[in-house]
């Protein structure tokens, strides 16, 4: 009977204990969590390159690109200064229809041919017209571009208002201090009283007056004849 009370007393004591001792708080457990790292590959891993083939057209050639022009008031100003190629303007021929020469360059003399020059000048006013005078001169081909006075002689008329003249270095004044010259030439056209109708422009470096300068003909020597006795 003892033991039974010693039991319960000790079983209320127990659980006197239990309700009046606190619970005690679990600690909570950290938990490590693993982050996966990547493992170093052996082989690098190489990016794919894309390569696009552009096709090469032969013979064509590549457009060179345009820079832009900024609009300014200089650059319109030197446009100006520029000088066109021009060419140069035909020889005034008032008072006649057309004027020819036959030759581009003459002799002073022989045996070098030709040693004469024909002008030809065809008057425009067939009327009125009674005379039409030449006027040539040397002109220096050297830089000095120094000059003879004028010869005029007076063309010979073939009817139509056609006047003709064969010129020879002969007739022309002071040619001896010029060699190998320009001629210079120029025709006027009068009435019967020389009261003048109309000139042409003066014609410069368009005729030449050469030298002759024979080339001697080498001869042949006669081959001497051997006598075998």
């Amino acid at each position: 009977m003892k033991k039974i009370y010693i039991y319960i007393i000790c079983a209320v004591l127990s659980f006197s204990c239990g309700v009046l001792t606190p619970l005690a708080t679990p600690t909570p457990v950290s938990t490590s969590t693993n982050i996966p790292t990547d493992i170093p590959s052996s082989t690098p891993v190489t990016p794919t390159v894309t390569f696009t083939t552009t096709p090469t057209l032969i013979g064509q050639k590549t457009a060179t690109p345009t820079p832009e022009f900024t609009f300014t008031p200089d650059a319109v100003a030197s446009l100006y200064l520029l000088t066109p190629d021009t060419r140069t303007p035909a020889p005034q021929m008032t008072g006649f229809l057309s004027v020819n020469v036959s030759e581009k360059e003459f002799y002073k003399s022989g045996p070098c041919l030709p040693t004469t020059v024909k002008f030809t000048a065809q008057a425009a006013d067939l009327g009125n017209t009674a005379h039409v005078v030449l006027f040539v001169r040397f002109k220096s081909k050297q830089s000095s571009g120094v000059t003879s006075e004028w010869t005029h002689i007076e063309m010979a008329t073939i009817g139509a208002g056609t006047y003709l003249h064969d010129l020879t270095a002969a007739e022309m004044k002071g040619g001896l201090t010029f060699q190998e010259p320009w001629i210079q030439y120029q025709f006027v056209a009068t009435r019967a009283n020389t009261r003048e109708l109309g000139r042409t422009d003066i014609f410069s470096e368009r005729l030449s007056l050469l030298e002759c300068k024979a080339t001697p003909t080498p001869v042949l020597s006669p081959t001497p004849t051997v006598l075998i006795p």
